[in-house]
């Protein structure tokens, strides 16, 4: 007798990587390109999860490109969507230099120009973390749990 096959949900991991020019040119190309891919995943343009990444890849593309510049190198983005979470990857060459981690952010003074990308990351993002990057570098990486309408294999009705 042969056993029955169990009943599992489909899992389907999808992954994208791409480098991008150190640059601000490059940090846009980034934000289009991440909500271009995801929308091909089935999170349609527009969409609060579509959104929200595509504010977080802004500001990890923008942190990339000012702190963590190399003459000559470029930064990459990843994007990994499990069916449960959209992981996002901004990875630059710049490992000696590395922000303060979750929890440990500090608030800008008031006036001051710049200094909140990591806090909005961190309001936006379910969890992130800065990590080391083989064989130099750094990663800061931001995931966000996916409400149930897009973890669904058939995502014909895309509420919102």
């Amino acid at each position: 007798m042969t056993p029955s096959p169990a009943r599992h949900m489909p899992v389907t991991v999808r992954m994208f990587t791409q480098r991008f020019s150190s640059t601000p040119r490059g940090a846009h190309l980034a934000r289009h390109l991440a909500v271009h891919r995801l929308h091909d995943w089935g999170v349609p343009y527009g969409c609060d999860v579509s959104d929200v990444a595509a504010l977080i890849v802004a500001e990890l593309a923008a942190n990339a490109v000012t702190h963590g510049r190399v003459p000559g190198r470029d930064f990459e983005m990843g994007l990994g969507l499990d069916g449960r979470t959209l992981r996002i990857d901004v990875s630059d060459s710049r490992g000696e230099y590395r922000p303060a981690g979750p929890g440990d952010l500090a608030s800008p003074e008031a006036g001051t120009v710049g200094g909140r990308g990591l806090l909005l990351v961190e309001a936006l993002a379910d969890r992130w973390a800065v990590l080391d990057r083989l064989p130099v570098g750094k990663t800061v990486r931001a995931e966000l749990d996916l409400p149930i309408w897009i973890c669904r294999a058939d995502v014909g009705a895309r509420r919102l």
